[in-house]
């Protein structure tokens, strides 16, 4: 299949998969005469798993490797779960990050009149340089 109809199949971009096809994490055949990609079901495959890795936010990196460890049929679960795990830790820190940011700005929008005065406590904590 053309790199359109690969695209469209996977959820992906054509740009998206010309870049994991550029990379190397598909290798579809290349027609001699004209240059292009021809995808095979294999490579839709594996275009559909890493999109829906980086949908859970898995790095390209460890997309890959878990395109590796998927392909592997003598392989253990253990590492699997290991890179989930962190993933989830992962999460779990950049939530409290934004739980963090969320209640700083919910204090700063509430010390803020809104009305028509230029004076803001917003504006003033953004240009305060000793606040970082």
């Amino acid at each position: 299949m053309n790199i359109g109809k690969a695209a469209k199949l996977s959820g992906l971009t054509v740009k998206a998969v010309r870049y994991y096809s550029d990379i190397g994490i598909i290798k579809p055949n290349v027609v001699v005469d004209t240059g292009y990609r021809d995808f095979s079901e294999p490579d839709l495959a594996k275009l559909q798993f890493v999109a829906k890795a980086r949908k859970f936010d898995f790095s390209l990196d460890d997309s890959r490797e878990l395109l590796a460890l998927y392909e592997n049929t003598e392989r253990s679960s253990k590492e699997v779960k290991a890179l989930t795990l962190e993933k989830i830790s992962e999460i779990d820190t950049k939530l409290t990050e934004l739980n963090m940011l969320r209640e700083q700005l919910s204090k700063l929008a509430s010390a803020c009149q809104g009305d028509d005065r230029p004076d803001c406590p917003i504006l003033d904590a953004l240009s305060d340089r000793n606040s970082e």
